[in-house]
């Protein structure tokens, strides 16, 4: 609350790159006092007079007339700057002790240090963003993945807001039509055409479902596509995660068992970010603490969006009970049967095995690899990439945030309710209620409407200086 009320009255500044010594770091001033506050520390070129867009180079000096370095001052005027304020980044060297050094005599010459997300709230406040692009900005600085920094730019630059500006704009002028008739309700005359609204009301309806329904694609791709490595034990689960991690992360060894709970880590593939899940071998056991990770092991099969079913042909593998037991996990997810060890196995047992699997489901992609020798594992890499791949297309609007998600499953269900009334011939009163419901819960997205709650939630996730 304090945050808001300050927030067009106070000159904040920041550090606002990573915490260390670098070889530059860049500290940031917003506020009316911006050029007033860093005056008294400079020497160099009168920021008084200077243009916007400029660069300089000049001395940042303490109380005391010492020099704390040699600095490049970038000014931005209102309204053409990041956070709509009069804007100056000081870029000096990395020392913590001079990055502090500079912070300290802004302080002292009027300044108050930003909190976390204080800047791009003011970008906000003052209409250099709406919320989701707000939002954005976090993303793009999270993204792990070319995918993940794509959406999030995509964001960003408004992608996702005029969508949802447009849809707004649609059910404005359909409660209009609807609120217009209410005030020549004794005359009887109808202004929307009632069929044309349905076809009208069923486009915004298919548009929020396929929104809403991206958020699971899109959630995986911010976080990570959720991969499960499954099989019995010793099929060599552990190594092929070493295997894509490059890293010796899980134990590997001959003993039965080995793995007995849930080893994740990710990885960047073919620009998409994969969350590998290592699992117990899934066989019959009494010992306890295998058990609970053959349990979990079935949970993460659940929760994985890409099934890599390990299978070791040398051993008596029982596919049709681990068939049994996995597939009806699986409906909804994507299988690649990995057909394990082939550098030292017959090739007609191989085959037995593919006939067999073949015989027991016909949706699943299968893999020749060898783990341990690194044999055809990038095929098998591709093969996942091809599966994120298909889960989107790189051109449309994905949804990665919960809150987007929970604002759009709602409007879905209220434009919904106005269908069911315009078929049903209800007053146009009640329908128009159900269109500024959906609006409501698409101005929420956007932060025409919202909450001194939900902007403290949303931007105390940020670090100080963005």
């Amino acid at each position: 609350m304090e945050l808001l009320n300050t927030i067009n009255e106070d000159t904040i500044c920041a550090i606002s790159t990573p915490a260390g010594v670098g070889g530059i770091a860049v500290i940031r001033v917003s506020g009316t006092d911006a050029i007033k506050f860093v005056e008294p520390s400079w020497q160099g070129a009168n920021l008084e007079t200077a243009k916007s867009h400029t660069v300089h180079l000049g001395k940042f000096i303490s109380h005391e007339g010492e020099i704390i370095d040699e600095v490049v001052v970038t000014l931005f005027r209102n309204p053409k700057s990041f956070t709509g304020e009069d804007v100056i980044e000081i870029s000096c060297h990395g020392s913590v002790w001079v990055q502090q050094q500079i912070v300290n005599a802004l302080i002292s010459n009027g300044c108050r240090a930003a909190k976390g997300g204080e800047f791009t709230r003011r970008a906000f406040m003052n209409g250099k963003l709406d919320l989701s692009q707000a939002e954005a900005v976090a993303d793009v600085i999270a993204s792990s993945s070319k995918a993940a920094h794509k959406i999030a730019i995509d964001q960003m630059r408004g992608g996702f807001s005029q969508m949802i500006g447009k849809l707004r704009d649609s059910l404005l002028h359909f409660t209009s039509l609807l609120e217009l008739e209410l005030d020549f309700s004794e005359e009887d005359v109808e202004f929307a055409d009632r069929q044309k609204l349905i076809v009208q009301a069923e486009e915004v309806h298919q548009t929020l479902t396929k929104l809403a329904n991206s958020f699971q694609t899109g959630n995986a791709i911010k976080n990570g596509f959720p991969v499960a490595i499954i099989g019995e034990t010793n099929a060599g689960k552990s190594t092929l995660l070493n295997r894509f991690l490059h890293d010796d992360k899980a134990l590997v060894s001959n003993i039965k068992g080995t793995t007995r709970d849930v080893i994740e880590d990710t990885i960047t593939l073919g620009g998409i970010l994969f969350r590998f899940i290592d699992t117990a071998g899934i066989r019959d056991t009494d010992d306890e603490i295998e058990s609970l990770g053959i349990q979990r092991a079935y949970k993460k099969i659940e929760e994985a969006s890409i099934i890599l079913w390990l299978i070791d042909p040398t051993q008596a593998t029982d596919i049709n009970m681990l068939a049994k037991t996995i597939l009806p996990k699986t409906e909804d997810k994507k299988i690649i049967v990995v057909i394990n060890k082939i550098d030292i196995t017959d090739k007609q047992l191989i085959s037995n095995t593919v006939e067999q699997i073949n015989r027991l489901t016909t949706n699943t992609q299968i893999a020749y690899i060898s783990a341990k020798n690194d044999i055809k594992v990038d095929e098998l890499e591709q093969l996942l990439i091809n599966a994120a791949q298909a889960d989107y297309n790189q051109n449309e609007i994905m949804v990665t945030n919960a809150r987007h998600y929970d604002a759009l499953h709602n409007a879905a269900k209220a434009i919904s309710r106005a269908i069911d009334g315009l078929k049903a011939g209800i007053s146009g009163d009640f329908i128009a209620q159900d269109i500024r419901e959906t609006i409501h819960y698409l101005s929420e997205i956007t932060g025409e409407i919202t909450t001194h709650e939900v902007l403290a939630t949303i931007f105390s996730k940020f670090c100080i200086g963005k």
